[in-house]
């Protein structure tokens, strides 16, 4: 005669018991459909995404109502995404938007607009409030940097404003902005 305990005796460690079973079973499907494995190594870096930057550019210096500039990088540089978004709020616009890969490997964002410069921040990134200054060349540039924030870079360009932005150290920073600053207006 087997013995079952009332149920109101039951407790955490029934359950605990309960469920290992589910759980090897739920291992052993994942490793034969392949979803798992157990190898000891970090994390490797997989394909960068192929986008066309140059017609990217292009395309948004014919439709967009202020300059796009194509900056020329580094090799090892390397164009991954691109958009288009528009800012509806007061002292909005379009925004233009490219997404490169660092030769460090870390992603960076370029948005051109010819929105304010607040608007441009608030819409790309959120509440945050300039901290300083950066001087690359002649361009001065606007830091907003928070502490467990990506840090971004404004500048004014005169008929655009140019937000970068994305986890890259300073001197990623500083390559980029040169790049923004020698590029001239493409022509539409």
């Amino acid at each position: 005669m087997s013995y079952q305990k009332p149920r109101i005796l039951n407790d955490y460690r029934d359950l605990l018991w309960s469920l290992v079973p589910l759980i090897l079973i739920v291992v052993v499907f994942a490793g034969l459909a392949s979803q798992c494995s157990f190898a000891a190594k970090g994390p490797t870096q997989g394909q960068i995404p192929h986008f066309d930057a140059a017609a990217a550019f292009t395309s948004d210096a014919r439709n967009m109502p202020f300059p796009i500039r194509n900056p020329s990088l580094p090799d090892g540089w390397t164009p991954n995404s691109g958009s288009r978004d528009t800012i509806t709020s007061a002292g909005g616009g379009p925004v233009s938007t490219v997404g490169f890969v660092s030769p460090q490997g870390t992603y960076m964002r370029l948005a051109q607009s010819n929105a304010t410069e607040e608007s441009l921040a608030r819409f790309v990134l959120g509440s945050r409030y300039a901290s300083g200054t950066e001087q690359v060349g002649d361009q001065k540039w606007i830091v907003y940097s928070e502490p467990g924030e990506e840090s971004a870079w404004i500048a004014d360009l005169g008929q655009s404003r140019v937000l970068i932005t994305g986890a890259g150290n300073n001197d990623v920073f500083t390559v980029l902005a040169q790049a923004i600053s020698r590029a001239q207006p493409l022509t539409p």
